[in-house]
């Protein structure tokens, strides 16, 4: 039987790199998937690969930062499918380069508009209907960055520390509602975000001189990860950090 038969999954940030990912082995899996993202057009793409495999799939284009989409998501997603097992919050930005001294509050604001509100309020609005099933999954998906100091990220780290918190109260707040809450942590994954690093070897080989499988990951090996975290198989399993790495957090070569 398929890990997820019957079950209905929110990802965010799902048309592109590690969310389209998740998505795509969540319905190989049996689940019905709602992807989320600001360009219709990419949803689309994703989506039309998911129906050709006979998936069940919906996209919705729109920002995190919205109140009025996230609703609409939620909304959605029950009239279509009746339920929320699962969500799974992969929208974020990276923000890279700058020191403290040189990010401005505009750029400061927008990193946690993004990678830390976001989540706050697509959470606040699944956990309702969770509450109702008494039951339900939600990972977050953060960074290494959260876990080790990177240079010329403070407003990305700062977002990402803030995430694996926020993992953790809800893990405690909810539990006895049969509602986990988990964080995944990769370290540097192959996707459109990263395609100008990977493609840069000068810069590439540095940072996998840090990594003791030193090589970038795949997305499917994130999905595979999150697949875990949102399946019956991690009943109990709360308030969890989930580094994939590479060993990267853990390697002294």
């Amino acid at each position: 039987m398929n890990r997820l038969e019957g079950k209905v999954t929110v990802v965010t940030g799902g048309n592109a790199g590690i969310g389209e990912a998740i998505a795509k082995r969540f319905v190989e899996e049996g689940a019905s998937v709602v992807i989320t993202g600001r360009r219709q057009q990419e949803l689309d793409r994703v989506a039309s690969v998911i129906r050709l495999n006979k998936g069940k799939v919906l996209g919705i284009a729109g920002s995190v930062t919205d109140e009025t989409h996230v609703q609409d998501v939620v909304r959605r997603t029950l009239d279509s499918f009746g339920r929320i097992d699962a969500l799974v919050n992969n929208a974020g930005i990276g923000e890279f380069g700058k020191r403290l001294h040189e990010t401005d509050d505009a750029i400061w604001e927008h990193v946690f508009d993004i990678n830390v509100t976001g989540v706050f309020r697509i959470t606040r609005a699944v956990i309702p209907h969770m509450l109702k099933q008494k039951r339900g999954s939600i990972i977050n998906i953060s960074s290494i960055a959260s876990l080790v100091g990177l240079s010329g990220s403070a407003a990305y780290t700062a977002s990402k520390g803030a995430l694996d918190a926020l993992t953790r109260a809800l893990a405690v707040e909810y539990a006895k509602d049969g509602i986990r809450c988990n964080v995944v942590n990769p370290g540097l994954i192959d996707t459109p975000m990263a395609a100008p690093l990977i493609a840069n070897p000068d810069m590439l080989q540095p940072i996998l001189a840090q990594y003791a499988i030193p090589r970038p990951g795949a997305p499917e090996e994130v999905a595979n990860m999150v697949l875990y975290l949102a399946s019956d198989e991690s009943a109990w399993v709360t308030g969890a950090t989930f580094p994939i790495d590479g060993g990267m957090t853990v390697y002294k070569g």
